[in-house]
């Protein structure tokens, strides 16, 4: 897919000699496409994206694949921070309550694959900015559907795991296993987990999330961006 282009003077080189190994996913949070991309090409904002896609499916690229552009903020993955020098960024045009259309979900499952395969990135290095930053962002947000993304093996989702005992420690420990820093609260960590996987969920840590959490450590530990083995 072709995307069309339009230039943001908001980005750098990646730092350290970093190369791309994760791919960050966010929601725009705003009324308009078109309100979005002029924010994100507004050299005053100091804010962009690699690509940013519309609800009606249009793929307006920003920055080159291989620059840094200034997307995730301070954060970390995988027990490293500057994120956008590690990362490409992906804005998805929603204003963070609504559900995520059909021709936007679509444009994004063409767009992953090739990203992934220029750069090596395994489907469990796609995540939410809310992943790297919990303390801070949300998007893409509760009604982000990563099941459908993992069915088509553009990320990855729990295998029905069975519950387990909740034990806080045993929860960090295995979400740090899967990339989650240990510079958070294990609350922001808890409230992230559950956006991504169990968005509907409330309450303390209970033994679906240390099922969950558990599951996903086993078949998906960081790995500094190879295959799992």
């Amino acid at each position: 897919m072709a995307p069309d282009w339009r230039a943001s003077p908001n980005f750098g080189p990646r730092r350290a000699g970093a190369a791309p190994e994760l791919i960050v996913l966010h929601y725009t949070g705003m009324a308009s496409v078109e309100a979005a991309l002029e924010r994100l090409c507004d050299p005053a904002a100091e804010v962009s994206a690699h690509y940013l896609i519309s609800r009606d499916g249009q793929l307006v690229q920003m920055v080159e694949e291989g620059a840094r552009a200034w997307h995730a903020g301070h954060g970390e993955w995988g027990g490293a921070g500057d994120v956008n020098s590690r990362s490409i960024g992906i804005e998805l045009d929603n204003p963070g309550d609504a559900p995520f259309s059909a021709p936007l979900m679509a444009t994004l499952e063409a767009l992953l694959p090739g990203i992934m395969a220029r750069w090596t990135i395994a489907p469990q290095r796609i995540i939410a900015h809310s992943d790297m930053a919990p303390d801070r962002k949300r998007d893409p947000g509760a009604r982000f559907d990563w099941r459908r993304l993992a069915r088509g093996g553009l990320s990855v989702w729990p295998d029905r795991p069975a519950p387990a005992a909740p034990d806080e420690r045993a929860f960090r420990e295995a979400t740090a296993r899967i990339g989650y820093g240990s510079g958070w609260t294990s609350a922001q960590v808890l409230s992230a987990f559950r956006l991504r996987f169990r968005p509907w969920a409330d309450g303390p840590l209970d033994a679906t999330d240390m099922g969950l959490a558990r599951d996903l450590a086993r078949r998906f530990p960081v790995d500094r961006g190879a295959a799992a083995s």
